[in-house]
């Protein structure tokens, strides 16, 4: 994210005090208090979650309260995992914002939309890890939309949960079959990807698209994989069913396939004759 793409997000604002950090009061206020100790640093070479941001310098202390560089190294490695998830376009926006925040003439806090909807897709991956939201990113405290602060960019997303892509056994084969009618595509996948997809339905998407957004959202979804390779560490090939959400491809059911798979092979040889009803 270049300099000139956060100047972007900004919304204009009515007139804020230079140097800004957060204030101890309710969030309900949320005022924003003038720090005359602020200085510009630059990033540290180890905050791995904020290089290559688009930008060389930041505020200290920082947003989250932290009064120096090492702090903030340290305290933004624990980020890391999360990110690597996924779990949402703007989350390294959002966690940058805080912990090395752009170093303009005056502070710029994350909107509290875009706390939001980082949150509202990153959280629910923390949580099938037994971590809550922490409170210190407490949205309400964040300005809203008509300050000055970044804004989110991206549209909302299909939210992700741990009991996503949970194994089921396929009673009959006439079951396979309503799902199949009832969702947007059904896909053998054999892990990894990139070795073999075979598209048995490809709904309102071009058979081409199904790899990169299926590819995309188990990339994004851990709990997904998990579930499918729990029984299989290994890994192995499964035929997966889900719907199509805006340019997103959402996987809600998926089935092992093997040799003793027979309702599902019996319902992938119907298929191409099959007429769905309704």
């Amino acid at each position: 994210m270049k300099v000139s793409e956060w100047v972007s997000y900004l919304i204009p604002s009515q007139a804020m005090s230079h140097s800004l950090v957060p204030h101890a009061l309710p969030p309900s206020e949320g005022q924003w208090e003038p720090r005359s100790s602020s200085r510009c640093v630059p990033i540290p070479a180890g905050m791995a979650l904020c290089q290559d941001i688009g930008y060389a310098t930041m505020r200290m202390p920082n947003l989250l309260g932290h009064e120096s560089p090492g702090e903030a190294v340290q305290q933004s490695a624990s980020w890391l995992p999360l990110l690597a998830r996924e779990c949402h376009p703007d989350a390294r926006i959002f966690l940058c914002s805080l912990f090395a925040p752009i170093c303009l003439d005056r502070f710029v806090s994350p909107c509290q939309s875009l706390c939001e909807s980082v949150r509202d897709s990153c959280a629910p991956i923390m949580g099938c890890y037994g971590y809550p939201w922490p409170d210190i990113l407490r949205c309400d405290q964040f300005p809203a939309n008509h300050l000055m602060c970044i804004s989110s960019v991206t549209n909302t997303m299909p939210q992700a949960s741990c009991r996503d892509c949970e194994l089921e056994e396929a009673s009959s084969a006439k079951d396979v079959l309503e799902t199949f009618c009832r969702s947007d595509f059904g896909n053998l996948a054999q892990f990894s990807l990139a070795s073999r997809l075979q598209v048995l339905k490809h709904g309102p998407l071009l058979g081409g698209q199904i790899r990169s957004r299926l590819q995309l959202w188990l990339e994004r979804d851990a709990s997904c994989v998990r579930n499918m390779t729990r029984r299989q560490p290994r890994g192995g090939t499964f035929l997966v069913t889900g719907t199509v959400q805006g340019e997103w491809l959402v996987v809600n059911k998926a089935f092992a396939w093997n040799k003793h798979a027979r309702n599902l092979m019996a319902a992938a040889r119907k298929w191409k004759q099959h007429r769905c009803r309704g």
